[in-house]
Formats: structure tokens, sequence, C-alpha cells
């Protein structure tokens, strides 16, 4: 594994616990540009990666209370389902196909977060059912699918379903994505077992980055974050659109 691909993987762990997204959609470019993966077999070790280094995130957050744990239940619920069907249709699409969907959806979402309110919520936090479900199994048919988190989605989502202020949103954000990743991770299995070594020193490395995020979140103000996040995901999300449309 070279130095690019260590250093990917620290950045994956550092932007989910800065934004409680981000990460999650530059796992499978570092692993496909950066690890050489096959982009079917990142798909699943990119979710497990994820998975993992989330799940560190999340438990740390609820410590600091910055999960909302109703929004959290209902978004886990029908986003875990959401995941198991998305991992079906992967195998329907090539790898070249898969990375230009995936960059197109990365630049829409870091336009739109540009371009939107930057303004938290004055609303108090309340997750209709139906909203929330509904905004949930959405967002885990895209991680099963394309094999990331669903941070990037997750965030806006219980933003505006939810009504979550973005700190509390990035808390439950985690928390979300750590269950989509497992069952997403899960349904890929079969298709590709994980090249276990490569899982694992991503997992670790990603864990520590998102510890080490959280720390540095909470000293930051969050529409600084909110932008560089975005920008992020917009450079991410164009290179690997030239990437993909050149090869």
């Amino acid at each position: 594994m070279n130095t690019f691909a260590l250093l990917g993987a620290a950045l994956i762990g550092l932007a989910l616990g800065l934004t409680g997204a981000g990460g999650s959609i530059i796992t499978l470019p570092v692993l496909v540009y950066l690890a050489d993966l096959p982009p079917k077999e990142a798909v699943g070790l990119s979710l497990f990666v994820v998975g993992v280094a989330a799940l560190v995130g999340a438990l740390q957050r609820i410590r600091s209370g910055e999960i909302h744990l109703k929004a959290g239940i209902l978004f886990a619920l029908s986003g875990m389902i959401g995941a198991a069907g998305g991992a079906r249709l992967t195998p329907m699409v090539s790898g070249r196909l898969l990375m230009i969907f995936f960059a197109v959806l990365m630049l829409t979402v870091a336009l739109n977060m540009l371009t939107g309110s930057k303004v938290e919520p004055s609303t108090q936090s309340k997750c209709h059912p139906a909203r929330c479900l509904s905004a949930g199994l959405a967002v885990g048919v895209l991680t099963g699918f394309i094999g990331v988190g669903g941070g990037f989605l997750l965030m806006p989502a219980l933003v505006k379903f939810a009504k979550l202020p973005l700190r509390v949103a990035t808390g439950t954000s985690l928390a979300v994505i750590s269950f989509n990743s497992a069952a997403g991770f899960f349904s890929h299995y079969g298709e590709a077992p994980p090249r276990w070594s490569l899982a694992f020193v991503f997992a670790g490395i990603a864990a520590a980055g998102v510890l080490l995020g959280s720390s540095f979140a909470k000293r930051l103000p969050v529409n600084r974050l909110r932008q560089g996040f975005a920008i992020m995901v917009i450079l991410t999300g164009s290179f690997v659109l030239w990437q993909s449309w050149m090869g």
C-alpha cells in the first residue's frame, strides 16, 4: 500500500469527524485511484471502512449529547433496508458508469450546499416519521448502490427533514452511516469479499482521523465546515468525472 493511499485513509476519517460526511464520499475515489482497486470491489470495502470509522465517531458524539435518538433510529431503520436493496443494483452497471454517476451526484450535492441557505434551522427539532423514513430510505439506496455512507446526503436531509442543528445533525449522521454501511457491506459481501488486511488498515487509520476531526469540529464555525466540505466534494467529484470520462 502506497503512502498516498494511507494519507487518503486519514483524510477519510478527518472529514467524517469534522462534518459527519465527506469521508464517505471520498473513500471510493481513494480506494479506486490510490489503492488501485476495481470500482465494484472498492464499493464493498468502502462500506466497511466508512462504517467502522463512523461508528467510532458516533460513540464519541453520544457522550457529547450530539445525537438525536428518534431521527437516528428512523433514518437508520429505513436506510438499512434501502442499502440492502441498493446493493442489488450495483452489478447491473459497469464500473465506469458507476463512477460517472457517483461524480455527477457529488457535484450536484456540493453545488446545492454552496448555493443554499447557510443558516442553522431556528425551529425546534422535529422528525416526522413519514418524512424521515422516506428520506432515510432514499439515502440508503444510494449507500448500497455506490458504496458510500451517505453522509453527504444525510447531513442536508437531517437538517431539512428532522430540523436538526448542524452539530447534532453531524453526530446523528455518523450513527446512521454506521448502520447503513453495515447493511450495504453485508449485502455486497458475497459478490467481492474484501481484502481484510487492506480493510483493517484503512479502517484503523480512518477511525483515528475521526477522533481527531471530532475534536477540531467543536472549535470551528459550522458554516465554514459546510463550505469547506462542499469545496472538497467539488474538487473530488471533478477529478472522478474527468478520470471516468477519459478512461
